[in-house]
């Protein structure tokens, strides 16, 4: 009886998320990754005329850049085999930051990120590699961001109350842990994220929606529906502002997913002024102090609260539930007292 209450009180809040999701098609599917080597797309960037991803755990340690039309036609490899890669995330031209920040069960002491050159052809490399300390211990995380004007990069942890987004020093050293610092509030289970182009906004996507934030303050914006995917755990957005998606499995779709026009419209420049134009340092990105890349200290009220009393409900989803089925199991447990 205590593992099957326990199942019942974890799938309700899913089954009730479920029911309320609206349904979704497969999308504008621009093409399906072809590489049989390619099994669990998890992470994706754009850059060039080139989409970048990589496997989740279990893989060597390895990059795929694919054309236009699914077909690999370059693989970036290197020997150390990494513990549970999760993300991508850009790091100027021909280059991408590999996220080695999965952790499920909540034990690394630090999670590592790696520079790595992508693009046509095979290559083999040594890439400098940076480890990365949780704010509060650690963390399971499969978003990784860089800033398109700073380089910075952001961290996002999963978690089914609501992530926490963290940044990293602006220089990272090689040669010790660098402290990721907490700055707000994510939406629920992040699978994966991107800044827009413009630095100002970032797309945060679950298994069944993303969610707009404004960047520094953490505001929602909007929200994007994304394509009906198995396990969706990778999301880009091009230099053009143009959205895109991935899933796990093999031969998976890579899809674009559309911006509304009232969205769009929000994420319009503020100014008749051109957008500044996205980049990123060819060293590691500089200057040890957050703040700086981040701005003032972001207000966090009213980002954390819906996240919050999400969670607060489904606990109380959950207490609900184990207190029926133990109402259910004491009325039986009488009458079968009465009948002796």
């Amino acid at each position: 009886m205590p593992d099957r209450l326990l199942a019942l009180v974890v799938a309700v809040p899913f089954l009730l998320g479920a029911a309320a999701a609206p349904p979704a098609d497969d999308g504008d599917v621009v093409f399906e990754l072809a590489d049989p080597a390619i099994v669990e797309s998890s992470g994706l960037v754009v850059t060039d005329d080139l989409f970048v991803t990589v496997n989740d755990s279990g893989d060597a340690g390895r990059v795929f850049a694919v054309d236009a039309a699914g077909e690999t036609v370059g693989t970036t490899s290197w020997a150390a085999e990494p513990t549970d890669v999760e993300a991508l995330a850009p790091a100027g031209p021909g280059e991408v930051w590999v996220g080695d920040i999965g952790d499920n069960r909540g034990a690394r002491d630090f999670v590592e990120v790696l520079r790595v050159p992508v693009g046509r052809g095979d290559r083999e490399v040594d890439p400098q590699r940076y480890e990365l300390v949780h704010a509060d211990g650690a963390a399971d995380a499969e978003s990784l961001l860089a800033h398109p004007v700073t380089g910075q990069l952001v961290v996002i942890t999963k978690s089914f109350f609501g992530g926490v987004v963290e940044v990293a020093p602006r220089r990272l050293d090689a040669d010790r842990p660098n402290r990721l610092r907490a700055v707000g509030s994510a939406p629920a289970i992040a699978t994966d994220a991107a800044f827009f182009p413009d630095g100002r906004h970032l797309v945060v996507r679950g298994y069944r929606g993303a969610t707009v934030l404004a960047w520094p303050s953490l505001e929602q914006v909007g929200e994007l529906e994304l394509p009906d995917q198995p396990q969706g755990e990778g999301i880009a957005v091009a230099a053009d502002g143009q959205v895109y998606v991935s899933t796990e499995g093999l031969h998976s779709p890579v899809a674009r997913v559309p911006v509304p026009a009232e969205l769009a419209a929000a994420l319009a420049p503020a100014t008749p002024s051109a957008p500044a134009t996205p980049s990123a340092p060819a060293t590691p990105p500089e200057q040890s102090d957050a703040q700086d890349a981040v701005g003032e200290e972001p207000d966090l009220t009213g980002v954390q609260w819906p996240w919050i009393g999400a969670g607060v409900l489904m606990l109380l989803l959950g207490v609900l539930v184990v207190a029926l089925v133990g109402s259910a199991a004491l009325l039986g447990w009488r009458r079968a007292r009465g009948r002796r």
